[in-house]
């Protein structure tokens, strides 16, 4: 689609927002409201106890800012504590999982190229085993309890 200008804005008022497939995490899809084709942006809001998929990819480098809250996220067998503003890349074999054991909310921004499919809902059962190496639903050790 041709835009009249060499930008796009969303507004925050106009986000849409939606709980994730398996997780039930809210979140907006920036880059499919901004109409971006090569990279895939989301924030994301985790509420106390919640955590995301844990999951790799096959080719997308993906860029975790924590925006807001202090936040924990497991990259393999690495645990790591992000601060408001702080930046994470991960490779795209790295095996991630964000998740929040504190009592307040996070808010994540999180970037990802090239982009991927990531409709856990359109996947064969071959590729979400790849992806989802403990299944889509599985919560990290400090929330599964």
């Amino acid at each position: 689609m041709a835009h009249p200008h060499n930008h796009r804005l969303l507004r925050a008022a106009d986000s849409f927002w939606r709980p994730s497939n398996q997780m039930s995490i809210l979140n907006t899809d920036l880059g499919k409201q901004l109409e971006v084709g090569s990279m895939g942006a989301r924030l994301w809001r985790l509420a106390p106890g919640q955590a995301s998929t844990r999951h790799r990819h096959r080719e997308q480098e993906e860029l975790y800012v924590l925006l807001e809250g202090s936040g924990r996220i497991r990259v393999d067998e690495e645990l790591l504590k992000l601060e408001p503003l702080d930046s994470l890349l991960i490779e795209p074999r790295g095996v991630r999982q964000v998740f929040n054991d504190t009592d307040a909310e996070q808010l994540w921004l999180i970037v990802g190229a090239p982009l991927e499919p990531a409709n856990t809902l359109e996947m064969s059962e071959e590729l979400l085993r790849e992806l989802y190496p403990d299944g889509p639903k599985a919560l990290p050790p400090e929330l599964d309890g």
